[in-house]
């Protein structure tokens, strides 16, 4: 079992149940895990195992139905809506498959966003340095004015990891962060992103389907029918 100092994330009997309307999805039944802190970890399993929602419930996007889960020993369900908000900008960064960047703002002003949107009290010009430096840990300072129109696929999920990395998160979050790139440019970006787990010390938790991703973080996470296969085992291990 890890030392209370080790975990930075923990859940214990997490359930989560869908509604709808026509029929009850059990998403989740029962989740036990811990994550250490600056662990790069891999959720894998297959298509509706329950790997998104999971990334979901953990991080407070999602409440859950049954169970508790801890982030750095703070019980998220304690949380108001605005508290799990402001947290959630404090100490946690996203990735996600798709980008979600916005077409109509440079590269910077992307990353620069969370900043000034989420109650960090930050002024505009300390928002851009911040965002030029996370681009440029990203590698991509060069193009901190393009559109993300105009930059690669590569280069829009570091612009991703960058505005994800921008409030210098304990935690990041990605679902498939290499999903929809080639294979060369995926490996590139799960080099970037261990290369910042290493220097940072940074927690990573990476929902794939691709065991060559899985392969090169330090523990997998297997889920199947909303069941952790192998955390119980894992647990007792550490």
């Amino acid at each position: 079992m890890m030392s209370e100092n080790d975990v930075i994330i923990r859940a214990k009997g997490v359930k989560k149940t869908y509604n709808t309307g026509k029929v009850i999805v059990e998403a989740l039944r029962g989740v036990d895990l811990e994550v250490r802190r600056g662990e790069m970890v891999a959720v894998m399993g297959p298509s509706g195992s329950g790997k998104t929602t999971l990334l979901n419930t953990l991080s407070g996007l999602d409440e859950i139905d049954e169970g508790v889960i801890e982030i750095d020993g703070r019980d998220l369900a304690q949380m108001s809506d605005r508290e799990r908000t402001r947290y959630r900008a404090s100490n946690m960064g996203f990735v996600f498959q798709f980008y979600n960047l916005l077409p109509v703002l440079s590269a910077a002003e992307n990353v620069e966003m969370p900043l000034l949107l989420n109650g960090h009290r930050v002024s505009a010009k300390e928002a851009r340095r911040k965002a030029n430096q996370a681009l440029d840990a990203v590698g991509l300072v060069g193009q901190a004015s393009q559109l993300p129109g105009e930059l690669s696929g590569g280069q829009r999920q570091r612009v991703t990891i960058a505005r994800a990395l921008v409030n210098s998160p304990a935690i990041v979050w990605a679902d498939e962060p290499t999903g929809d790139l080639d294979s060369r440019t995926a490996q590139d970006i799960l080099d970037l992103m261990r290369k910042l787990n290493r220097e940072n010390n940074q927690t990573f938790v990476i929902v794939t389907h691709d065991p060559e991703v899985g392969a090169q973080c330090d523990r997998i996470i297997t889920i199947r029918d909303g069941l952790c296969e192998d955390c119980e085992a894992q647990m007792v291990e550490n």
